[in-house]
């Protein structure tokens, strides 16, 4: 058989590759990002007067990160439920208190975090401050951690009470040493939040709301911030003191994934 010249070669070896990366499919364009629904709004261009201090888009957190899909510390809620949080922030104020919201719509993308998170059991960096008293292994079974999230919907939310004049909260350190959720209001991590009986997201059955164990002012401002609430339409989840959903759900069953941020409200 004779032998083809290297030039052919060469030039048979270029064609072939032209014809693959011509045959190659076009990159795939980005796709957008999902956008609130118009019934979605700020709660700070509803009540600017609530504090904010969305603890997952910081890394102050059991999972020691930020969550993704919190591109900015902002409070996203429905329109009722905002607005119901306004009525009770005036109740509120006038006894000498504020509302502070941790966090309120929260993305799946965020939920799928804690997911991952709780599935690596080699990861417990957090452990000392956030769930000291409970093995990893057993968040999902325990009920801490799920594949979904009343937040997604919209009209659940995380929140305390401060008392006026409020003072601020020291930042977190990542790297600084941990205090058990449940310590003592002086030996856990400072919030300038009345004293619950535990920090936010604790997991630990002292959080649960009518914990026994929860007595004299510790009691007292678990009621105030539940009764209040009750009272403008949020039913409590049991399990956390801290956890409030405005009943009837506008969207009570639909997960949204949409980013925290303004940018998902600019259609409005």
């Amino acid at each position: 058989m004779p032998r083809i010249p290297a030039v052919l070669r060469a030039v048979a070896l270029s064609a072939a590759a032209l014809a693959v990366v011509t045959a190659a499919p076009p990159a795939a364009e980005a796709k957008p990002e999902p956008k609130a629904p118009k019934a979605f709004v700020a709660l700070r261009d509803v009540d600017p007067t609530i504090l904010q201090e969305i603890r997952y888009a910081t890394p102050h957190t059991f999972v020691g990160e930020r969550i993704d899909g919190y591109r900015r510390p902002l409070c996203i809620l429905t329109s009722p439920a905002a607005k119901a949080l306004h009525r009770a922030q005036k109740k509120l104020l006038r006894q000498g208190y504020t509302l502070k919201v941790y966090d309120c719509y929260r993305p799946q993308r965020a939920v799928d975090h804690f997911v991952a998170w709780a599935k690596d059991l080699d990861d417990q960096s957090m452990k000392a401050e956030f769930y000291p008293r409970v093995d990893k292994s057993r968040l999902f079974e325990d009920g801490y951690i799920a594949e979904k999230s009343g937040h997604s919907r919209g009209s659940t939310l995380d929140v305390t009470l401060v008392k006026l004049p409020a003072g601020p909260t020291r930042p977190y350190e990542p790297g600084e040493p941990l205090l058990p959720c449940y310590a003592p209001r002086d030996e856990r991590f400072p919030d300038n939040s009345v004293d619950m009986g535990t920090g936010y997201d604790c997991f630990d059955t002292l959080s649960h709301t009518m914990d026994p164990r929860i007595t004299g002012e510790q009691r007292a401002n678990r009621m105030l911030l539940k009764n209040t609430l009750e009272g403008v339409g949020f039913a409590n989840l049991p399990e956390e003191w801290w956890h409030f959903t405005h009943k009837p759900e506008l969207f009570p069953d639909t997960y949204f994934d949409f980013p925290v941020s303004r940018r998902s409200l600019t259609h409005h």
